[in-house]
């Protein structure tokens, strides 16, 4: 597509709500359709000024630093909707919301971020959403395929609490998962270090290393289901693909995990009903990153796991 259109001179204040942002991630924001590489080139030949000075990528905003935006050609936006999007309006799905917390009930199959213009994400779809918002940022990360409790920010200084306090251990999250097999234990602390790799495909994968990052998920026996056990798994660390890895590796996958389950067994549970992994963000607690009320945030099974699971008996 042909670039189009030129804009003049832009002068940015910093706000309270902007500081701290790095620099590249702010004109990214800014400037949506400018390649990155643009983007990069301004910066290295100083078209962009923080108050009259140059400043690298990795600069972090500071309230009342004044940003000059250089005119900058920015392709012209099709006039089709946004790609990928998974009906429904995400702000009928929230759990809790005040001006600094958004919380939402995350539909399975869309990822929190979208990817090369293919799909909508959960970030992309509520800024469009809620284009009031002058901040709006995800506190952590659910998988695609994976439901549930999900928390943003509307502050950054939420946002920087709410990382602490995930960081630190303050928070309390449990999700609902089955495993293939019997699983015996009532209750099972695992405490296997993870690390991540990229496979052949370029694609993420984790797998158990000593050398790794400390890990330690505690699961609870729910009930049996047929050939499956269906888990609560709290995490006490937040490791990518925790609780994932952590079953696979005691030879418990999670039911339609087609990263680190078993392909024939995912294949057979499809057409008995069961079309994604069967993991779902059930419960969150913590305290409000701001006024520290206590909160629990719960999310129920959704109708296509529920129902998969009636299915199994018990």
């Amino acid at each position: 597509m042909e670039p189009s259109g030129k804009a003049a001179v832009t002068k940015v204040k910093i706000g309270e709500e902007q500081a701290g942002q790095r620099l590249d991630n702010f004109l990214f924001r800014s400037l949506k359709g400018v390649p990155k590489s643009r983007i990069y080139r301004m910066l290295r030949e100083g078209e962009v000024r923080v108050s009259g000075h140059r400043a690298k990528p990795d600069y972090k905003l500071q309230p009342d630093d004044e940003v000059r935006i250089p005119p900058v050609r920015v392709a012209e936006k099709a006039e089709t909707p946004a790609p990928g999007r998974i009906g429904g309006s995400l702000l009928d799905r929230v759990i809790y919301r005040d001006d600094a917390l958004l919380v939402i009930d995350k539909p399975p199959g869309q990822a929190v971020h979208g990817g090369s213009g293919v799909s909508l994400g959960i970030i992309e779809q509520l800024r469009q959403e809620l284009p009031q918002a002058r901040f709006l940022e995800l506190a952590h990360r659910l998988d695609k395929e994976t439901s549930g409790v999900l928390v943003l920010a509307l502050k950054r200084s939420a946002l920087v609490e709410l990382h602490r306090m995930l960081r630190e251990g303050e928070t309390r999250k449990t999700y609902l998962t089955l495993a293939v097999g019997d699983w015996r234990d009532p209750v099972r602390h695992v405490k296997l270090a993870l690390h991540k790799y990229l496979n052949e495909e370029g694609e993420r994968r984790v797998v158990v290393d000593e050398e790794g990052q400390r890990a330690h998920t505690i699961f609870r026996l729910a009930r049996k289901a047929g050939e499956f056990t269906l888990l609560e798994a709290e995490l006490k660390t937040g490791r990518t693909h925790q609780i994932r890895v952590h079953l696979a590796a005691l030879g418990h996958p999670i039911a339609g995990d087609d990263k680190y389950g078993d392909s024939g067994l995912n294949r057979a549970l499809k057409k008995r009903g069961l079309r994604r992994m069967f993991l779902h963000a059930a419960r969150l607690e913590m305290r409000h990153p701001l006024t520290g009320d206590a909160l629990i945030l719960k999310s129920e099974l959704p109708e296509d796991l529920a129902g998969f699971l009636a299915g199994l008996g018990g």
